[in-house]
C-alpha cells in the first residue's frame, strides 16, 4: 500500500520477465492469426508468430476487452491505493479512450496517462513513472507529468515489406505494388502520437541511414542540451536487430543504445524485418 502501482501493456515492448523484475504490472495484448485469437506471451511464442506470418497468415490486432482491464485493476488495487495505466498512444489505438472511460468508475484510484507513445518510447515513460512512484509521487502527479512531456520523443520505423501497410490502408494496393517493384522502403515517424510518413527511400540501408539522420536532427534541434535515451528496435530476426543497434551505436558513440524486439501487436502492422529507433527526453 502507499505508493502508486504502474501498469502498462505489451505494446511497450516490456517483456513479462522485465515487468516482474521491476514491479511493473503488464497486460498482455490480444491479436489474431488466421481468424483465431491469441494473447502475446500466453499462447504463441514470438518465433512461432513470425513463422506463421512468413507463411502467409492473415494477422491483425485488437484492443483488450474491458473485462481484461478492470479485472487487472481490481487485483492491483487489492494491494495498492491507486494505479497509473500507461497504454499506447490514443492516436494509434482506442485503448486509451476505453480505459479512460472505465477509470471513471474507480473513484479516483485509477489514472490513465496518454503519453502519445508506443514501443521503445512508451517503455521509457513506464520506467520514468516507476521511478516517480518509488519516490512517493502520487498517481495524479505521475499522470500529469507523463501527459505534459508526451511530445518530448520521436520514433522512426522502416518496414521491409509494404504488404501489411497495404492491408491496414496506409498505402494503396497500386502504391504497394509499385513500391515493391522499385524497392522503395517507407520510413515512418511517430511524433505527437500519430503515425506519419517521414521519407521514402530505396533499400533498407538507405532507410536505416534516414532514421539515424532523423535522430541526429532531433539531437541538434528539438532535444539539444537535453538528457535523452535512445533505443533501437526490430521485428523478427534478432541478428538484424543486433546489427542495427550496432549501427546506431557507431553513429552515436556517446550514447548507450538499448535494443527491444517490437511486440507482436506492432509486428502485425509492420511485418518481419522492420527496424525502428526512438529517442526520449528522460529529465
Amino acid at each position: 500500500m502507499g505508493k502508486a502501482a504502474i501498469m502498462t501493456d505489451t505494446n511497450s515492448g516490456i517483456t513479462p520477465d522485465i515487468a516482474e523484475k521491476n514491479g511493473i504490472f503488464l497486460l498482455k495484448m490480444p491479436f489474431f492469426a488466421d481468424g483465431k485469437e491469441y494473447t502475446e506471451y500466453v499462447d504463441m511464442r514470438y518465433e512461432d508468430f513470425f513463422e506463421k506470418l512468413n507463411g502467409g497468415a492473415e494477422v491483425s490486432t485488437s484492443q483488450p476487452s474491458p473485462a481484461a482491464l478492470t479485472d487487472m485493476w481490481d487485483n492491483i488495487l487489492k494491494d495498492f491505493d491507486e494505479l497509473v495505466y500507461i497504454p499506447m498512444s490514443s492516436g494509434l489505438s482506442g485503448t486509451y479512450s476505453t480505459a479512460a472511460a472505465l477509470s471513471e468508475e474507480y473513484n479516483g484510484r485509477v489514472f490513465v496517462a496518454d503519453s502519445r507513445r508506443i514501443s521503445v518510447t512508451l517503455s521509457s515513460d513506464v520506467f520514468k513513472a516507476l521511478h516517480l512512484a518509488n519516490n512517493g509521487i502520487s498517481a495524479a502527479e505521475i499522470t500529469e507529468n507523463l501527459n505534459r512531456s508526451a511530445d518530448m520523443q520521436s520514433i522512426y520505423v522502416a518496414v521491409n515489406t509494404l504488404e501489411h501497410l497495404k492491408k491496414s490502408g496506409r498505402v494503396t494496393a497500386a502504391g504497394a505494388a509499385i513500391g515493391t517493384l522499385l524497392g522503395i522502403k517507407p520510413v515512418l515517424q511517430i511524433q505527437g502520437g500519430k503515425l506519419d510518413a517521414y521519407k521514402k527511400v530505396r533499400g533498407m540501408k538507405s532507410a536505416a541511414d534516414a532514421m539515424l539522420d532523423g535522430i541526429e536532427n532531433d539531437l541538434k534541434t528539438r532535444f539539444a542540451d537535453k538528457k535523452v535515451q535512445i533505443r533501437a528496435a526490430f521485428s523478427g530476426n534478432r541478428k538484424n536487430g543486433e546489427d542495427w543497434r550496432q549501427a546506431a551505436a557507431d553513429r552515436f558513440p556517446d550514447f548507450e543504445i538499448g535494443l527491444d524486439a517490437l511486440p507482436i501487436s506492432i509486428s502485425c502492422h509492420v511485418g518481419a524485418d522492420a527496424l525502428g529507433i526512438g529517442i526520449s527526453v528522460i529529465s
